[in-house]
């Protein structure tokens, strides 16, 4: 159930910028509720609550746009911010291509129930989410002696309604939840050399979280099987990306399939549709209706209808994902996605990761990359990592100070296989993966 009294407000206003000027306009607002906790040792660390009310106005005035921003709701002061709005038009340089969407391309008929809404995430008093962090952190400190200390385990929630309204009679909203929980730890080896690690575990519905004593013993694992890391050789070997690193290779990609990317030349992507770039088994997908995920919304910041957008096809780069703007700047059609992506996966493929890891006589299981040493534009890629060593089909040793470098293309083209295990984390899914020729720098 959508928040009718922000959704008539935004439709009032929309009518006020129409009468103060503006060719056309849109009206976006947003209530939430916030609360976090950070448990450090058993005391809490951190506490806070907050319950922001935000507005965005858009409008246009002769192809001229201008957008402002307020918490202020009351009535004189929205009347000036309309009134602002519509006199920055003046200062603003015309643009053809600027303006709403087409009519045809707004959402008439959508389904607002996406299974995003948990009504218990509000619900919850604040003392059982500060507990739900204590058993967190006290799973992680109890699981091995070998933990040491912590960063903290902390407990986010959030309940959010948003409603859309323009001045081509578009006016609808939804509402959603979330909520997370997150631990750190901190373990010693052998000589006092500390090494860190965490896991977490994000959803709308609470009851759909892991456990704390399993994100507790996550987070433990993790730390403890980087204790005694090696160093390796330079050399060229496959590497298997597990699902964190996989997600995360995947959100590099999705910036270079942005209609903004192609409109500034800022992508290695440039002139690609319709070729095949990946390896065959590779079909990724941006998808908002998928029911319950963290990405899904009935329809994009615009108004625009949501689809599924099929953006690989077994390797075949099939297009680039458009806001209205960028779509009209590039001769194109809007794909929905005002805001950027949705659900952004890589479709799973039929092996376990333990298959995978098996088929492997050496290479790396790579569980962590640092820093930022990606060019979208040109396709170079290289970050620092560590991982475990993999050995004749087993995983062996921790491995830590290396590099792993290649071409964006050629790294498409590697992923030779792919796992069973996509699990949507976040809104950027991806499963274990192989792909092999990476170079690892080392000693």
């Amino acid at each position: 159930m959508i928040n009718e009294e922000d959704l008539k407000l935004a439709e009032d206003i929309v009518k006020l910028a129409q009468q103060k000027g503006a060719d056309e306009a849109e009206v976006r607002i947003t209530s939430s509720r916030t609360f976090s906790t950070t448990v450090r040792k058993g005391e809490v660390e951190k506490i806070s609550e907050n319950e922001p009310h935000s507005l965005t106005l858009r409008v246009y005035k002769e192809k001229r746009g201008a957008t402002v921003f307020s918490s202020d709701f009351r009535p004189a002061a929205l009347e000036r911010l309309v009134e602002d709005a519509v006199e920055r038009t003046t200062y603003v340089d015309p643009d053809p291509e600027s303006g709403l969407p087409d009519p045809e391309d707004l959402a008439k008929d959508f389904d607002e129930n996406l299974d995003l809404w948990d009504p218990m995430v509000g619900d919850l008093p604040p003392e059982i989410k500060i507990n739900l962090a204590r058993q967190t952190e006290e799973t992680a400190l109890t699981y091995d002696s070998r933990i040491t200390n912590t960063n903290g385990a902390s407990f986010g929630s959030h309940i959010y309604s948003f409603v859309l309204a323009n001045s081509l009679g578009f006016a609808g909203g939804y509402r959603g939840s979330s909520c997370s929980m997150y631990m750190s730890a901190v373990a010693d080896d052998s000589e006092g050399k500390k090494q860190t690690d965490g896991w977490y575990s994000s959803q709308h519905h609470f009851n759909r979280l892991e456990k704390p004593e399993e994100i507790g013993q996550k987070a433990a694992e993790r730390t403890l099987r980087r204790l005694g890391a090696r160093k390796v050789k330079t050399q060229t070997v496959p590497v298997i990306w597990d699902q964190e690193t996989a997600s995360e290779f995947l959100g590099i990609l999705a910036g270079a399939i942005m209609g903004g990317a192609l409109y500034r030349g800022m992508t290695f992507l440039a002139d690609k549709e319709g070729q095949q770039i990946a390896a065959p088994g590779v079909t990724i997908v941006d998808d908002p209706l998928r029911p319950g995920l963290p990405g899904s919304r009935p329809f994009d910041g615009e108004g625009v209808y949501s689809r599924r957008n099929e953006v690989f096809s077994k390797g075949v780069f099939n297009q680039f994902l458009f806001n209205t703007y960028y779509a009209r700047k590039m001769k194109r059609r809007t794909t929905g996605n005002s805001g950027g992506i949705t659900n952004f996966y890589l479709e799973p493929g039929s092996l376990t990761p333990e298959e995978i890891i098996a088929g492997v006589d050496e290479g790396l299981y790579l569980t962590d990359m640092i820093g930022f040493g990606e060019n979208i534009t040109t396709g170079d890629f290289s970050r620092g990592a560590s991982g475990i060593w993999i050995e004749k089909g087993k995983l062996t040793y921790p491995v830590s100070e290396i590099n792993i470098s290649g071409d964006l293309r050629k790294m498409l083209a590697g992923i030779s296989q792919i796992g069973n295990d996509l699990e949507f984390r976040h809104s950027v899914a991806a499963p274990t993966f192989r792909m092999d020729g990476m170079m690892i720098s080392g000693l």
